[in-house]
């Protein structure tokens, strides 16, 4: 029986947003054409995924010990040990995270942030081609992590008879030693985690022009689509920036 709380609340959250924040904007980049308005919500979710990310590494090092990236069981020979386990029915059992689980949460952070980045990069116009074609590694890398991380989730599920995937929904192992458990799910910072990405979620919808298709962020326009009205804006900004530059440039000699 599942009893022992391992998990906190914001971790669980930043689970299961990070992969709705994923699914959307996959499947919208997927299934979307870029000259619909549609697909400008693919790079809303991108943006959003991003910051979600910043939060879960400020959370990775101050949260609770499973949560914390000191947590994980990220030693090489230890994946290899756990690998050979799912193989010969070994039935270790991590507290946290699994040595597999691990290894894919690491990676698909890094990954997601890097596609945020590249997407950001690309809407500044910022050397579109190079960084389009890094946010498109980027992106059937995380799609055959993710695959990695279910099918494994699965043959452990099928293969020790343990309902791991559970555990990201009610925080709960069982197994576990009273000392490798922890006190509280930390609701408090959950529901903080949920209203900073929701106000975040906001400020770009505020800050998103659905007619010329581009966003306003910190100082910055970014084109999230094709649009004439969007390039010429875009292109506006850029000539703005090189004037105020060339002004700022110009003072600095006369003084």
């Amino acid at each position: 029986m599942r009893q022992h709380l391992v998990y906190d609340l914001p971790t669980r959250f930043f689970h299961w947003l990070f992969a709705s924040l994923f699914l959307v904007g996959f499947v919208i980049a997927k299934t979307v054409d870029d000259d619909s308005i549609l697909f400008s919500y693919h790079s809303l979710a991108g943006l959003t995924l991003g910051f979600l990310v910043l939060l879960r590494i400020i959370w990775g090092l101050f949260g609770t010990k499973h949560a914390r990236f000191s947590g994980f069981a990220l030693q090489p020979l230890e994946l290899v040990s756990y690998l050979k386990g799912i193989l010969t029915n070994n039935k270790k059992r991590w507290a946290g995270h699994n040595p597999a689980s691990s290894w894919a949460g690491i990676i698909m952070m890094t990954l997601g942030l890097g596609l945020s980045v590249t997407g950001y990069l690309m809407t500044s116009g910022t050397n579109k081609e190079l960084f389009e074609d890094v946010h498109q590694l980027f992106a059937n890398g995380f799609i055959i992590i993710v695959i990695m991380h279910i099918s494994g989730i699965i043959f452990h599920t099928i293969r020790h008879q343990e309902m791991i995937a559970f555990s990201m929904i009610d925080g709960k192992k069982a197994d576990i030693t009273s000392d490798q458990t922890i006190s509280s799910s930390k609701s408090i910072f959950g529901i903080f985690l949920l209203i900073l990405v929701e106000t975040f979620g906001i400020f770009l919808f505020k800050n998103f022009d659905s007619q010329s298709r581009s966003l306003y962020f910190f100082g910055k326009t970014l084109q999230l689509g094709e649009s004439e009205q969007g390039e010429f804006m875009l292109k506006n900004s850029v000539d703005q920036r090189e004037e105020a530059k060339e002004e700022r440039k110009e003072k600095n000699e006369e003084d």
